[in-house]
């Protein structure tokens, strides 16, 4: 039973803002039914320590769809009785990006999916606009497409929040 999620809520902070857990209680508060969808992959041992981390944090209740480069089948089969978090959209990107997909298609894909999915949506995505330009084109190019998918997703948001040392900054819309 969802009590008063909006239809989609984006979260941003930087990395380790505590944006994630900030995302999940407001989930946990006004859902019943909650669904993770998990973008992170673990190809390093401090990833795997990162991701288990997050897994050991989550209380029981959850059911998690991991799934590194199209979170749409998961976001069209959510129930509107569920809620669901979708974290984070920053490494969902970048996984796009390195497996060489089209990073502009893939964003239109998601943004699409976010609109026809049923359930009200909570997305984590880091805000990359306020930190040190990146050395390398690579990074550039992801920078750039982060931003622009960080605009498309706080307009198309009911509720836009950036979180600072834990704390929530309401930009857009009100807190349920």
């Amino acid at each position: 039973m969802n009590k008063s999620l909006p239809k989609l809520t984006l979260v941003l902070g930087g990395a380790a803002s505590g944006k994630s857990e900030w995302a999940e209680s407001l989930v946990e508060a006004h859902s019943v039914s909650k669904t993770y969808i998990a973008t992170a992959q673990a190809f390093d041992d401090e990833m795997k320590v990162k991701i288990a981390r997050h897994k050991n944090i989550r209380t029981d209740g959850w059911a998690t769809v991991e799934t590194p480069l199209d979170p749409v089948p998961a976001l069209e089969n959510a129930g509107a009785d569920q809620a669901v978090l979708l974290d984070c959209a920053t490494l969902w990107l970048s996984n796009v990006m390195l497996a060489d997909h089209d990073t502009d298609a893939a964003a239109d894909a998601l943004l699409s999916g976010l609109q026809r999915c049923a359930a009200p949506v909570v997305v984590v995505s880091n805000e990359v606009g306020q930190g040190v330009v990146p050395d390398t084109p690579l990074g550039r190019r992801f920078r750039e497409a982060q931003g622009r998918l960080n605009i498309a997703l706080a307009a198309q948001a009911d509720l836009a929040v950036m979180v600072i040392a834990g704390l929530p900054q309401v930009l857009k819309g009100r807190l349920p």
